[in-house]
């Protein structure tokens, strides 16, 4: 099993700038990929951001595609979303998820693990 933990949402103005981190516990050990997804009030869940184990591979909605990066510090067991630009549409609890098969990093149900999620709230 492994937990994950959100950190770092918060309040902040648009075209501002924010750094979520997922902490990883338990069974850390196992290559994970990871994944950020997004649900705002009244919209579907969408996929924001995913890396592989290594970070060789990271891959991005087209909605943050150069305003967003994600990275990882396996030492850490924790992964990064630095948010740049932030516009109002980026409001919505950001959450994390891990698996260690991930055909389609896209897709919410390819990952095995869930955090909680973080609050982003980007004021105009």
């Amino acid at each position: 099993q492994v937990q994950l933990e959100e950190s770092g949402g918060g309040l902040v103005q648009a075209g501002g700038s924010l750094t979520l981190s997922c902490v990883a516990s338990g069974r850390t050990a196992s290559p994970y990929s990871t994944g950020w997804f997004r649900q705002a009030p009244g919209k579907e869940r969408e996929f924001v951001a995913a890396i592989s184990w290594s970070g060789g591979s990271t891959y991005y909605s087209d909605s943050v595609k150069g305003r967003f990066t994600i990275s990882r510090d396996n030492a850490k067991n924790t992964v990064y979303l630095q948010m740049s630009s932030l516009k109002s549409e980026d409001t919505a609890v950001y959450c994390c998820s891990a698996g260690l098969v991930i055909t389609r990093p896209t897709l919410w149900g390819a990952y095995d693990y869930w955090g909680q999620g973080t609050q982003v709230t980007v004021s105009s």
